[in-house]
């Protein structure tokens, strides 16, 4: 290790990235010398130098770019020297890009003002979409014209002193970090114009590496949010078996399922690009129901996709583009690719215009003086025309000569297409980036500098790290009005342009901005103009992508048992809850004094029910209740118009009055339960309740004692009735009812009854009553009426084989059984009724009763006035008397 190609201690990485670096070495061939003093890199003689385009000048920059898109593979004897590395399919992509370098490169020269007096260089190799050569081409740009060992003493230390303080590429990510390892040993500073994988924004294992283009991780956070805004929940992913490929898949993945989406599939489509595992790809996009599927993949691997599509007949899906192919030429351009690929969406780096760059792009001819040292022009040329520029026409696949008239200005292909110029873009801030960290160099003040001894960099041999150091500091406004800078991972700020492939009249597929996404913009970073996409099938509603259909407001997702959580029934809310948005995870319950509405979308009042005077059972109650008081009434009006005759006189007929009074009353406060409770109606409802039933019974105790002092009275030797004359009688009425008056009167101050909400949850009614404010209260009302009943009852019984003549003891006796039934059937059957039916069951106890008063105890005499009135005489009376006697 002491004899390693190593920087100065203050800029060496760990021990185990440098292992890994020099084992590669060792496998392409470089070997540190042991035998010199001093240390020194060598290439092993038998290896074959890269076609390299190289143009001298002060600072020369390397410069990778995958020209051609595939490397034929030899079968390596290894008993001779391995043929030259045969790349294929010539990408014009690429080839405009390093045009850009070198466009960039010759204008800041032209120009003079960011560098004067000092002219940049350029060195550049064709990587050819492979790590393998992207490697080998790096390693041939840390080599100068005398070989990989020049010498160069920093700081008492001996290093690999490179041509090249900077390199700028690779394209593919995969290439990216093999160079990216190699170079970061160096810390040869290497910016990168389309390398976007997020794992190159580690600057433990890259510490050397920048970019020009975003990292995936914004790009995928950019599509994630597009996923959101359109509502998906059910979206395939394709990517390329590559670091780019499954890096940006996985985050892609990962996010969309902490959103709450699901992936349908998750598929990558294999480097040997096998049309069986494509076309099962394929198959199983069509059978997992994904209307929306990302293909994260680069070109080759998605063109190898899009064929397998067409050959099976894949159509109406909505596919979303990666950056790398969302604005390719090679699928906008063949029509063959329009019926499947019209309507795509995408992110892509921003696009501009760039002054001059379409004339540079079209000076190239095989005439020009610049010719014979570009070995990249010849294969170029022969693509672009389909003719041969080589003598050896043998091996041109039988294509014609050249003419020489040829002119790129005559045909139309993506190379001098400048309409949309992304990743050229990239490499433009690319080669300006590096140029203004040399511009900081050179204002560098000695005694001032960033490194030890604040000593300045020497321009005439400028040392990589020295620039990796001002490159992380460059922070400039180019002429197109945006800022070039980056951050402490060596990632510039993200912005991308939402892309839509839209189908025009004319057969011609055209790229179209429908909407931005910029980072530094806040929570609001993606902007779409929604009316202006067209999907695909040029449809421009869009579309649903869901591996359930939605559940309409009023249902909520039901989980579906072992399948996703984007699979899902649609289960109707129960009664009391609603959801009022599409796909609700959840009812909502509403309020207590709410109910759900029949579609279940909406919290409605709840309907409120009371014993009102306009329902059914309320009339009904009203109409037997004022029955009653006008058949007392009209019992009233007999006992008075037949007031002389016997039975009236003989029944003690101030206390009938009184008792008819009081049944009159008990019959019209059973109208007081009928109606919307408040809080007046629900005092004086138990109040004239228990008041009422209490005068009533106080009457009819006083008749029954009356009658049992009478009997005794007859009796020799007693004077009993002298204490029970009309002034007793009315004073046992005042004093009971007064009882009950005072019962009343302490519950009404201490704890009135209240009307009251009753609102369960299970229903969909609100159930309005009078609460009894205090329990204890209701129930001394109710027991004192009880008691007096009961004592009615005994004295009653006592009294039933007395003549019927002096009282009705048996008809006071059949009404106060008929009373207390009913009033002990009326306790528990008003505690388990529900709602408003405890009110009815109430209401019916106190009509109940009271028809029973009024029956057993008038209804007799009523017939006997009415229908015999030969037995409302004195003389049957006594006779009966007499008979009761004897």
């Amino acid at each position: 290790m002491d004899h390693a190609c190593m920087r100065s201690a203050e800029h060496s990485l760990s021990l185990r990235m440098t292992e890994i670096v020099l084992l590669g070495l060792l496998g392409f061939g470089i070997l540190p010398t042991h035998q010199d003093q001093n240390p020194k890199c060598k290439i092993i003689q038998g290896s074959m130098p890269l076609p390299v385009l190289e143009k001298r000048g002060d600072i020369t920059l390397g410069g990778l770019f995958s020209l051609h898109d595939m490397v034929v593979e030899d079968s390596l004897s290894y008993t001779s020297i391995p043929p030259r590395t045969q790349c294929t399919r010539f990408n014009f992509r690429t080839f405009r890009w390093m045009q850009t370098m070198i466009f960039a490169i010759e204008e800041i020269n032209r120009e003079g003002r960011l560098l004067p007096n000092i002219t940049l260089g350029y060195k550049i190799y064709d990587s050819c979409s492979t790590p393998h050569q992207a490697l080998r081409a790096a390693m041939e740009l840390m080599g100068n014209e005398k070989g990989l060992g020049a010498e160069s003493e920093t700081q008492g230390k001996g290093i690999c002193h490179g041509a090249v303080p900077g390199v700028i590429g690779d394209g593919g990510s995969t290439q990216s970090l093999v160079v990216a390892r190699f170079l970061g040993v160096f810390h040869v500073p290497q910016v990168s114009y389309f390398s976007s994988c997020a794992c190159l924004s580690d600057k433990k294992q890259f510490p050397a590496f920048l970019r020009t283009m975003p990292s995936d991780f914004f790009q995928v956070d950019a599509l994630v949010q597009l996923v959101k805004h359109f509502g998906w929940s059910w979206v395939g992913v394709i990517a390329g078996d590559d670091a780019y490929g499954h890096g940006g898949a996985n985050i892609f993945a990962n996010k969309v399922r902490e959103l709450g989406a699901c992936v349908a599939l998750h598929e990558i489509i294999p480097k040997n690009r096998a049309q069986t595992a494509v076309s099962s790809i394929v198959s199983k996009i069509r059978s997992s129901g994904a209307r929306v599927i990302l293909v994260f993949a680069v070109e080759q691997d998605a063109a190898a996709l899009f064929d397998e599509a067409l050959r099976k007949g894949l159509t109406g899906i909505q596919w979303l583009a990666s950056e790398a192919w969302s604005t390719a030429a090679v699928f906008s351009t063949p029509k063959k690719y329009h019926h499947i690929l019209q309507g795509s969406m995408g992110f892509a780096i921003r696009q501009v215009h760039i002054p001059g760059l379409q004339d540079f792009l079209l000076r190239l001819h095989p005439t020009s003086p610049d010719a014979p040292d570009d070995p990249f022009l010849i294969p170029f040329w022969e693509e672009v025309f389909q003719c041969s520029l080589s003598l050896l026409s043998e091996v041109q696949e039988q294509k014609p000569p050249c003419s020489g008239a040829e002119e790129l200005g005559d045909v139309t292909n993506i190379y001098s297409d400048v309409s949309q110029l992304r990743i050229s873009y990239n490499v433009y801030k690319a080669v300006y980036a590096i140029a203004h960290a040399l511009q900081l160099m050179r204002k560098c003040v000695k005694g001032k500098g960033p490194f030890p001894l604040q000593a300045c960099p020497d321009m005439d041999n400028i040392e990589p790290w020295q620039l990796l150091h001002y490159i992380k500091q460059v922070k400039y406004l180019n002429s197109f009005g945006d800022e070039t800078k980056f951050d402490e991972n060596g990632d510039p700020a993200a912005m991308y342009d939402l892309v839509n492939w839209q189908l025009r009249p004319n057969g011609e597929m055209e790229i179209v901005t429908i909407g931005k996404f910029d980072e530094m913009t806040g929570k609001q970073n993606l902007q779409i103009q929604d009316h202006n996409i067209v999907w695909n099938g040029n449809l421009t509603k869009v579309p649903l992508s869901v591996c359930s259909s939605i559940c309409p407001p009023g249902t909520r997702k039901a989980i579906r048992p072992n399948f996703p959580i984007c699979c899902h029934d649609c289960a109707a809310c129960t009664a009391g809850e609603i959801s009022n948005q599409t796909d609700a995870i959840e009812c909502v319950r509403c309020l207590p004094e709410f109910w759900s509405s029949p579609e279940r979308t909406a919290c409605i009042p709840k309907e409120v029910e009371f014993l009102s005077f306009s329902d059914t059972m309320g009339i009904t109650l009203m109409v037997i209740s004022l029955i009653g008081s006008f058949c007392t009434c009209g019992v009233v009006f007999i006992f008075t118009y037949h007031r002389t005759t016997p039975i009236v006189r003989a029944n003690n007929s101030q206390l009938s009055f009184l008792l008819l009074f009081s049944l009159t009353l008990c019959f019209l406060c059973s109208l007081t339960f009928i109606g919307r409770p408040s809080q007046w109606s629900c005092m004086l409802r138990r109040t004239a309740f228990g008041i009422t039933f209490v005068l009533c019974i106080s009457c009819i105790l006083g008749k029954t004692i009356v009658v049992l002092m009478a009997f005794k009275a007859t009796l020799p030797g007693r004077n009993v009735i002298r204490w029970f004359g009309p002034q007793q009688q009315k004073a046992i009425i005042i004093l009971c009812t007064l009882i009950q008056v005072i019962i009343c009167t302490v519950w009404l101050v201490v704890a009135p009854p209240t009307p009251r909400k009753l609102m369960p949850r299970e229903s969909p009614i609100v159930i309005l009553l009078c609460d009894e404010g205090s329990p204890v209260a209701f129930a001394l009302v109710l027991g004192y009426i009880g008691l007096l009943a009961c004592l009615c009852l005994v004295l009653a019984f006592l009294a039933r084989k007395l003549p019927d003549n002096f009282n009705e003891a048996r008809l006071i006796t059949f009404s106060m059984l008929i009373f207390c039934a009913v009033w002990v059937a009326f306790v528990p059957a008003y505690i388990t009724s529900p709602g408003k039916y405890s009110t009815v069951t109430e209401v019916f106890a106190i009509l109940a009763s009271s028809y029973g008063l009024l029956g057993c105890i008038f209804a007799p005499k009523c017939y006997i006035i009415l229908l015999r009135p030969q037995k409302n005489t004195r003389k049957h009376l006594m006779s009966k008397v007499a008979t009761d006697r004897f």
